[in-house]
């Protein structure tokens, strides 16, 4: 079995949800022993209603939890949280989303881990920054979503002056990512200098580093220079096109490939034309331009698109719906989607680790677990 770059490092990962597990199977999928210490009942991500075989294995759990090994305990209990505590001195990372308040009463708060192992990386993953007026509020991903400004960008958008959240667990997500690097940093010094430490991961100000990067714009300057939300990723045309039987997306990196789009679409001389010409003022320009994209697309299939868009060096995509992308010829060639067989839950299907690694490859080594499937071999020191 192949060993990933993080062979040899041990994770006490005590996270639940999406923030936190997104991260730490990543973390398994680079090599490390991940070992989900999760309550008898198991992490509340579990249960998933209509996408699950069993009520305890639901879809999204099963895609956050391969390559790790389920511990349960209940800390509540005295003796539960001695097991955990012998678990410490064998880890390099202690990682969580629980509040601090409570991690502290259920015996793994910072002082009380650092003193069991003084070179431990401690990872807190919180809602909000322990240095403001939201510390310790509970969050979660509408809320962050809410508090960042991503609710704010769709009526930008389309004129719908209603708030709206993004349709993915996006800020969950994102902050896991925020946390990975994290771990990996943290480590890196532990690496050179031999030190632990502890690491606040706040979900609201990753999230908002996230989505501020192009929208932040005028405000990036003091004074403000010009309004926030960067313009040309909050066009309503700025949208998949429909072409004789799909949808594709097109990314044109210059006015000549523009022009050669429209006129593979059977529009010749679009700039030099009426319709772009007579238009009156930029933002009319902007929608003839658009208007003459779309009616492009119309003339050719999207398999006709992408071979088109190779052949003329124009940048082309299929749009696919959700279901296309489980067909998508490209993720099918690099063997995307591992369909594998569960020891319970029977033929499920992964998502294969994307990053390459030729000295030290990733793999997926571990099913996603049952509720506390490992505890007797990782308390037994295996």
């Amino acid at each position: 079995m192949a060993k990933g770059p993080l062979d040899g490092i041990r994770i006490l990962d005590l996270t639940s949800y999406i923030f936190g597990p997104y991260a730490t199977q990543i973390l398994g999928d680079l090599g490390a022993d991940v070992i989900k210490i999760e309550a008898p009942e198991g992490d509340r991500q579990r249960p998933v209603a209509k996408a699950a075989k069993n009520p305890e294995m639901g879809s999204i759990f099963m895609a956050l939890n391969r390559n790790k090994r389920s511990v349960a305990l209940d800390l509540k209990l005295d003796a539960d949280r001695e097991k955990l505590h012998a678990l410490v001195p064998n880890a390099q990372v202690f990682i969580h989303n629980v509040r601090a308040d409570a991690a502290q009463r259920l015996g793994f708060g910072y002082e009380i881990i650092a003193k069991l192992n003084p070179s431990i990386v401690y990872v807190h993953c919180v809602g909000y920054g322990s240095d403001g007026p939201y510390a310790g509020r509970q969050a979660f991903d509408d809320l962050v979503q809410a508090a960042s400004g991503a609710t704010d960008l769709l009526p930008r958008v389309d004129g719908n002056p209603e708030k709206r959240l993004l349709p993915s667990y996006i800020a969950d997500k994102v902050s896991s990512l925020h946390a990975l690097y994290a771990v990996l940093a943290a480590l890196f010094h532990r690496e050179r200098t031999g030190e632990g430490q502890f690491v606040e991961v706040p979900m609201f100000e990753s999230f908002t580093s996230f989505l501020l990067a192009e929208h932040l714009a005028g405000a990036t300057f003091e004074p403000q220079v010009s309004h926030m939300g960067y313009t040309p990723a909050l066009t309503a045309d700025r949208k998949p096109l429909q072409t004789k039987d799909g949808w594709i997306a097109v990314q044109s990196p210059s006015r000549a490939a523009s022009a050669k789009f429209m006129e593979l679409g059977g529009i010749h001389d679009a700039y030099d034309s009426d319709r772009f010409v007579k238009a009156e003022g930029g933002r009319a320009k902007v929608g003839a331009y658009y208007a003459m994209m779309r009616d492009a697309a119309l003339a050719h299939t999207t398999d006709e698109w992408m071979a088109l868009g190779m052949q003329h060096h124009i940048p082309i995509m299929r749009a696919n719906t959700l279901e296309d992308v489980l067909t998508d010829p490209h993720l099918n060639a690099v063997g995307f989607f591992d369909v594998r067989e569960h020891p319970s839950e029977g033929k499920w299907r992964a998502m294969k680790p994307p990053i390459k690694f030729s000295k030290s490859p990733t793999s997926i080594r571990r099913d996603p677990p049952r509720i506390g499937q490992d505890t007797a071999d990782v308390l037994e020191g295996k």
